[in-house]
């Protein structure tokens, strides 16, 4: 039940500042709660295939995911998760935790800048008979699938980034095409982890039930928050997140 409480409010902070909090979730779990690493990383991720589904849904029908791109992306995503899952068993606890740690901060750098960032408007990539189109799908989807399979983390700035950077869609377009990447990435990084035996299905319930509520409850109060404070709260929460995990 206490793991019940904390995932809510934790959902609603999420759901308050728009992020997934993945990371933020395997600090709690692995560092409040003494969850084993590998079990912490695996029940992360699986989480994140219920909270992208109705995500998902929701941005394609106010038409803020483009779906060609989103579907190739998360097409090699997916690939690069389930292959991450078999490496994240190989390293050892310790080394994974700070690992995962380093990659919190580094979202956290990565979120400062994207919401800094003032691309230059150029045509989109969207085009599926482009190879061009497919071969920075196959980049980005394997380099950040691996990345959410080995670290349990949704790697959302990353994504983000890359659709931003390498198929010039603009950040609205971008977000809601990430959660369609995200979908895919831990439907079988969880896979992954689930075969190895790291899922824990009462943990899993406990925290899907939780964000998922807390998430819905906090959404509705993100439009009512200053927008310096919001910036503030998406570079904080995985910065805050790694910093927890390494004084565990």
């Amino acid at each position: 039940m206490s793991i019940f409480i904390t995932m809510l409010f934790l959902g609603g902070l999420l759901g308050f500042v728009g992020a997934g909090g993945s990371g933020f979730i395997i600090a709690l779990l692995v560092t409040v709660f003494h969850i084993p690493v590998h079990t912490a990383l695996g029940t992360s991720i699986a989480a994140m295939v219920f909270t992208m589904i109705s995500g998902s849904i929701s941005h394609i029908r106010e038409k803020n995911a483009i779906l060609s791109t989103g579907l190739a992306v998360g097409l090699f995503g997916a690939i690069g998760s389930y292959a991450g899952s078999f490496a994240a068993r190989l390293m050892p606890e310790d080394r994974l935790v700070w690992c995962t740690a380093m990659m919190l901060f580094l979202s956290g750098l990565l979120i400062m800048l994207r919401t800094r960032m003032k691309l230059t408007p150029k045509p989109m990539l969207t085009s599926i008979h482009s190879s061009r189109f497919w071969m920075m799908a196959l980049i980005s989807g394997l380099i950040t699938g691996g990345m959410s399979g080995v670290f349990g983390i949704g790697s959302t700035p990353f994504i983000q980034l890359a659709l931003m950077v390498l198929f010039n869609l603009p950040i609205t377009l971008a977000v809601g095409t990430t959660m369609m990447v995200i979908m895919p990435i831990a439907l079988f990084g969880g896979l992954g982890y689930f075969q190895a035996g790291y899922i824990d299905g009462l943990l899993l319930l406990q925290v899907v039930a939780g964000t998922m509520i807390g998430s819905y409850i906090g959404a509705k109060f993100t439009n009512k928050a200053p927008r310096t404070l919001l910036r503030f709260s998406m570079i904080l929460m995985p910065i805050l997140g790694g910093t927890i995990m390494l004084l565990r």
